[in-house]
């Protein structure tokens, strides 16, 4: 039995009414807020157990790969982690073939990019894990153009959710209106027998679920104060040798910024990304810096200077951390061209402006990517973005909540676009909710599907909190970390400090951080021995320009 008829199974009272169903209804409904990958991939697993499924989202959907007018960040930098581009293929057969097929280029880490953290630069040995970099309005094109095939599967556009239908103990539907509608009269009710909030991180569902005596869930925040500009560029000297798709498609607005924690790549990516994060609670010198790093935010460069030459690198990304306060990444997207994201924490966030855009690079621990900018052709406005909190809501501890009321992607936990998971993290719980729903061992109630799509998120909220709580100027509720925590948060500081110059921990490092292997990858024997007995291996002291050709 599926989800949709079985929910109420959670409360005395749901028990006693069962699956909220009249008894002349013929087809079981749910419905899915928003129209992001998240909400997409959510409609596709729910197609397999309910009759109807309705997406109802508040902007018109565009026709081709264009970014959606209420979706700001999609016009930054994005990537899709490896495990994410696994979970994705495993809901879409064959959508990676479609993404690179559309130009999504394939960018192989460390060996492809400069990647400058913890104040050192990693070796461009071969890669061991691999980003797409496709911006975000080609990869939600293709996913939306494949789940809306299903002919179960209907979109309500130019629609908002204006609340819920039901009360504590179960949701029953959704209020809606037409967008731009003002009167009480132009509401109308839209029943379901499962409610799916997938309306990102500015989701209103606490709020609506009070209105109907339910219980809003504890918020979780932990806020660097990171900001991010971006800019779409063309560049004379893109290298061939990127392993990219046709340029079919054309990113003129891309994505969101997304290089993350080590194995990510821009700043609100999701493939194995390259970034500075430490996974599980990292703690004072695992957030992207090495121990005894200073403290001081001297946001000058500290590498040489100079004409750096040619190089085969295919992006450029610099980590900010304890020690300096502004990041940079360059990633190739589909069409020849590049995003560019320059990033900075509280009090040091880049402009809007288009002149100091380019100055603010400058400011970066090498001049590389300013005079990368410098010899590129801008091919659109800077666009900014502000909201990059933390935020995790704990939809799955006890409370009064409703059977039928589920929360996914960033409506239920919202990452630091730095380190490159939501897109990643969206595959992740689809799968998570779909195998949980096709358990033949359990009745899939509303609170055990919730708490599954929380353990899918888990790992990536602990490399993004364990590397942001200890950053300076961090706020919010999640910023302690426990005793328990602190000698893993030892532990994780020397992984990072060893990942540039030691191949054998960058690859457990990015395998972990690309949400490919658990944490516990981390701590395999042969990695234990390198991080507690083993020496701090050399590592270019200048941007590595080009790769390490392999030995023999």
């Amino acid at each position: 039995m599926s989800m949709v008829n079985t929910a109420g199974a959670e409360t005395d009272r749901a028990r006693r009414e069962g699956p909220y169903r009249s008894q002349d209804r013929r087809t079981r409904h749910a419905v899915v807020i928003g129209g992001s990958v998240a909400a997409l991939l959510t409609a596709h697993v729910l197609s397999a157990h309910a009759d109807r499924v309705t997406v109802v989202e508040r902007d018109r959907l565009p026709e081709g790969p264009e970014p959606r007018a209420g979706v700001p960040q999609s016009r930054h930098t994005h990537v899709l982690l490896e495990g994410g581009q696994r979970a994705l293929d495993e809901l879409l057969p064959g959508i990676v073939a479609e993404l690179r097929e559309h130009g999504a280029p394939r960018v192989g880490l460390p060996s492809d990019i400069v990647q400058w953290q913890a104040r050192r630069y990693y070796r461009r040995t071969g890669a061991t894990a691999h980003l797409l970099t496709g911006t975000r309005p080609l990869l939600e094109w293709l996913v939306r153009r494949r789940v809306l095939a299903e002919p179960r599967i209907t979109v309500l556009e130019g629609t908002e959710v204006v609340g819920l239908l039901g009360d504590s103990a179960r949701v029953r539907g959704v209020r809606v209106r037409r967008r731009g509608s003002e009167t009480h009269q132009d509401v109308r009710q839209l029943a379901a027998d499962l409610v799916v909030d997938a309306s990102g991180r500015g989701s209103r569902a606490p709020d609506w679920l009070a209105a109907i005596g339910a219980e809003p869930p504890h918020e979780e925040t932990l806020d660097t104060g990171l900001a991010y500009a971006t800019r779409l560029y063309r560049h004379g000297d893109v290298d061939d040798s990127v392993d990219a798709g046709p340029a079919n498609a054309d990113p003129a607005d891309t994505n969101s910024a997304g290089v993350g924690p080590a194995n990510v790549g821009p700043i609100d990516t999701d493939p194995a990304g390259t970034g500075p994060a430490h996974p599980t609670d990292a703690g004072p010198d695992a957030a992207g810096t090495s121990a005894g790093a200073p403290d001081s935010d001297a946001d000058g460069p500290v590498a040489g200077r100079g004409d750096t030459g040619p190089t085969d690198s295919v992006g450029y990304y610099f980590v900010p951390g304890r020690g300096q306060s502004r990041g940079g990444v360059a990633l190739p997207v589909e069409g020849g061209r590049h995003l560019v994201t320059l990033s900075g924490l509280r009090g040091s966030e880049p402009p809007s402006d288009e002149a100091a855009f380019i100055d603010f690079a400058a400011r970066l621990p090498h001049p590389v990517l300013h005079e990368w900018l410098l010899k590129a052709r801008p091919e659109s406005p800077v666009h900014a973005f502000r909201a990059t909190a933390n935020v995790r809501r704990r939809y799955d501890r006890p409370g009064r909540r409703p059977a039928g009321f589920l929360a996914v992607g960033d409506a239920l936990c919202a990452f630091n676009p730095v380190y490159g998971q939501g897109l990643a993290v969206a595959a992740l719980g689809a799968v998570a909710l779909r195998d949980t729903l096709a358990d033949p061992r359990r009745t899939p109630t509303t609170r055990r599907v919730q708490r599954a799509l929380l353990r899918a998120s888990r790992q990536a909220w602990d490399i993004a909190a364990g590397a942001d709580k200890e950053l300076p100027g961090a706020r919010g509720d999640a910023t302690r970390t426990r005793t328990v925590d602190r000698p893993a948060a030892w532990y994780l500081a020397r992984v990072v400090q060893r990942a540039p110059g030691d191949p054998v921990v960058g690859a457990a490092f990015r395998s972990a951080t690309s949400l490919v292997s658990p944490v516990s990858v981390l701590f395999a024997p042969r990695i234990v021995r390198a991080v507690l007995f083993g020496p701090v291996l050399p590592a270019p002291t200048e941007p590595p320009l080009r790769k390490e050709i392999a030995a023999g």
